[in-house]
């Protein structure tokens, strides 16, 4: 699947936002990939879903876990493409954790997914819950890398489309300093 046909999907399902954005890493941006978007559209959803899982389907994983909850309902479709049983982590005290029964082996080799990567700090604070866990990381994957190719999980990134959106230290965004477009959130982290 060309980054083409997955910038028409996201173009289809209203995924693509201009304006001016906070991002989740605190860095602003004048364009959003909304994958919340997609996944209003199962069709869409799956599409994409099974294109990256034909990416992973040599890493032998047991599951697939991602960070709540932007990740969600893509680890839940990756999963499901995968044939893998799908977790998920959430916040508690700040801290990552697994919770409503979820659990791991010792060992137990995991897929970690979020829908769009930019600084991997979600994803890097889930692996350092699974390190604790004493699970095994061997991959993460996403839909969107817009790390401009910076990210490093320490295992390999299998991301389905890469863009390049540039984003801004707040400081030294320019469309700040131009003060006619009001800054919004659209992420899950307030």
């Amino acid at each position: 699947m060309t980054n083409d046909k997955i910038h028409k999907i996201f173009e289809k399902t209203g995924g693509v936002l201009k304006g001016h954005f906070k991002l989740t890493s605190g860095r602003h941006a004048d364009t959003y990939m909304q994958c919340a978007k997609l996944f209003t559209d199962a069709t869409c959803s799956e599409e994409l879903c099974k294109a990256l899982a034909a990416k992973l389907k040599d890493y032998k994983a047991d599951c697939v876990i991602s960070p709540a909850v932007g990740g969600i309902l893509m680890g839940y479709e990756l999963s499901s493409q995968l044939k893998l049983p799908n977790l998920f982590a959430e916040r508690e005290n700040g801290k990552f954790v697994l919770r409503r029964g979820f659990e791991l082996k010792n060992g137990s080799k995991v897929i970690v997914c979020e829908d769009v990567v930019t600084t991997g700090g979600s994803v890097k604070e889930v692996i350092d819950l699974l390190n604790e866990l004493k699970a095994e990381v061997i991959a993460v994957a996403s839909i969107v890398d817009r790390s401009n190719g910076k990210v490093d999980f320490g295992v390999p990134f299998v991301p389905l489309m890469q863009v390049d959106i540039e984003s801004y230290e707040p400081s030294e965004c320019p469309i700040c300093k131009g003060g006619k477009i009001p800054l919004y959130k659209p992420g899950s982290r307030a």
